[in-house]
């Protein structure tokens, strides 16, 4: 089960857990829209691509599967990348697809 991570772990901005903005890579970084733009969609802690993280039904739709029995995760992750030497790092994956790095 996802974490559901509370914020980005760039900027800080907050991604609650029916937020449309909230991107991961498959370790589960948890980033901004806007931050996976600047980090070319190149995740800083792995190297892999982003894709929209689900969003956990708010209401009980089967017996105990809903955000009130599976609640988001409340640990921070926040440790600014810095953006000079991403992309440095993010030179040499950027142009291959997330599923071929």
């Amino acid at each position: 089960m996802l974490e559901l991570r509370p914020t980005c772990e760039h900027c800080d901005k907050p991604l609650p857990p029916d937020s449309t903005d909230a991107m991961i890579c498959s370790y589960e970084c948890t980033f901004c829209r806007d931050c996976v733009a600047r980090l070319h969609d190149v995740c800083p802690n792995c190297g892999g691509g982003f894709v929209p993280r689900p969003i956990r039904p708010a209401r009980e739709w089967r017996s105990g599967v809903f955000l009130g029995r599976q609640p988001a995760g409340d640990k921070r992750v926040f440790k600014p990348v810095d953006l000079v030497a991403h992309d440095g790092f993010a030179a040499r994956l950027r142009e291959l697809p997330p599923e071929r790095r």
